[in-house]
């Protein structure tokens, strides 16, 4: 594997400063993997093996930067330097000392050699040492035949299990790398599960990997699968679970289940998104992406048979209603919830307004409620998240239709701003009161409704017809 040009050129700088010294530094967990994968890292850990304490690794690496204490408990400097940041790390031990993911006891061993260090990794395709000056690979529990397998495996069943949030790595990792989970590891997981072992876990650390899911898994699906399958659906996201098995309309939904249009939605909204430039940004993904999760939520308790056919009706709302609890069991990112209840409230929206024709006044309207270029992309994410003839056509005409109104009416990005407000009427030579309020809503209202063609007939109609707000 040929580094040069992958490693910064100041970070070989280092390891070369740290090696005539008789320390040995060597590129760790996701940076060694990534390239497997044939990914440039982000992200350089360096493990550093020679070095006694602390303060000596500190001293070692402050020529070339700022060095930024950042857990001196786990042996932990940030280096900053003007080509990038770098986590320098001394190997130690990890001992459970409680249930929960923070409950460690650390001890930090300058001496210890790669592979006992190593041991307390958790999957050996994260256990892989480069030394990229010898071009010499560290791989003492053969991490790189089970990424050429595409093997997910753990390495101690002691190790993993003190730390729960393995399991939620497990299927993230899964996901994110297309990697089948050995055997015993999904024996493992199972019986964590079982246990409750994930009990204990804070939800900011579960979020974190389920971020990681939704933002980098090609086929997100892959990690919720596994979810179902180990009993972690059932015991920790309840809103989820109970799409399991609840039927559709077999008309618009062939593929079956709800759960099972849910995992094509997702996974349809992964492939929208990278072809999408509004996804470049992380958290309009996160949003599409938990909107997708979530948009059907509520047809678990609206789905009815009448008149001989499967229906949902109001499910929409009864979806906003659970993903509010649901999302907030994960996170206290109040703006990222606030921009996907909007999308799951309204996502049958496109389609029903392009089936009736919806007029400009319906459009504008619309778009105070919801961003409408979300809104398009997770409605055609829905829509190609099923089996029927329509949708492997792949072309979502409702959307674009909807798109291109929208354009039109120049509400594509946002809701119209009110030609009439407090600072008009006062210079239409309106006295501020109470009707105030009232006076501009109306007006815009009227302004929706596309009764004034312009900002000026606008005020126009308001001089004539609130004379009673002259002063």
């Amino acid at each position: 594997m040929e580094v040069l040009g992958i490693v910064p050129t100041i970070l070989l700088h280092i390891i070369a400063n740290l090696d005539r010294h008789g320390v040995r530094a060597y590129l760790v967990g996701g940076a060694v993997r990534d390239m497997f994968f044939g990914r440039e890292p982000k992200d350089f850990d360096i493990e550093v093996y020679g070095v006694q304490t602390y303060e000596q690794l500190v001293g070692f690496l402050q020529p070339f930067g700022e060095a930024v204490t950042v857990g001196k408990s786990f042996g932990v400097v940030k280096l900053r330097t003007e080509e990038g940041e770098f986590d320098f790390s001394l190997p130690r031990l990890e001992c459970s000392t409680g249930e929960g993911h923070r409950d460690f006891r650390v001890e930090i061993d300058g001496a210890l050699d790669f592979a006992k260090a190593a041991r307390r990794r958790d999957f050996t395709i994260n256990a892989i040492g480069y030394d990229p000056l010898r071009k010499h690979f560290l791989d003492p529990f053969d991490g790189r035949s089970d990424l050429q397998n595409g093997i997910l495996r753990h390495i101690d069943d002691a190790a993993f299990a003190e730390d729960p949030l393995r399991v939620y790595r497990a299927v993230q990792f899964a996901a994110r790398f297309d990697l089948k989970i050995a055997s015993k590891t999904e024996t493992l997981c199972r019986s964590m599960v079982a246990k409750g072992a994930l009990d204990a876990l804070p939800k900011e650390r579960v979020y974190e990997e389920v971020k990681k899911i939704l933002l980098k898994a090609p086929k997100p699906s892959t990690a919720f699968e596994l979810m179902r399958k180990w009993g972690i659906t059932a015991r920790y996201f309840p809103e989820l679970h109970a799409l399991i098995g609840v039927v559709q309309d077999p008309v618009w939904h062939p593929e079956g289940d709800v759960w099972i249009h849910t995992m094509m939605v997702l996974d349809a909204m992964a492939r929208i998104c990278r072809m999408e430039a509004l996804c470049r940004d992380p958290f309009e993904k996160l949003a599409l992406m938990f909107a997708a999760l979530c948009h059907d939520l509520g047809k678990a308790t609206t789905t009815r048979y009448e008149r001989g056919r499967i229906r949902a009706i109001g499910h929409e709302q009864a979806s906003m209603a659970l993903t509010r609890p649901f999302m907030r069991r994960l996170t206290k990112e109040k703006r990222l919830i606030a921009a996907v209840e909007p999308l799951v409230e309204h996502h049958l929206k496109p389609s029903q307004f392009f089936a009736q024709g919806a007029k400009a006044s319906a459009i504008r309207r619309l778009a105070t409620k919801v961003d409408l270029e979300r809104l398009v992309l997770l409605a055609k994410a829905d829509f190609l998240g099923r089996d029927t003839k329509e949708a492997k056509s792949g072309c979502y005409e409702a959307g674009e239709w909807l798109l291109a109104e929208a354009k039109r009416l120049n509400v594509n990005k946002g809701a119209p701003k009110p030609w009439v407000g407090g600072k008009e009427l006062i210079a239409l030579g309106f006295a501020p009161s109470s009707d105030f309020g009232k006076a501009i809503k109306r007006l815009y209202e009227m302004q929706l409704d596309g009764r004034f063609a312009s900002k000026e007939k606008a005020m126009a109609y308001a001089k004539q017809h609130y004379t009673d707000l002259v002063s």
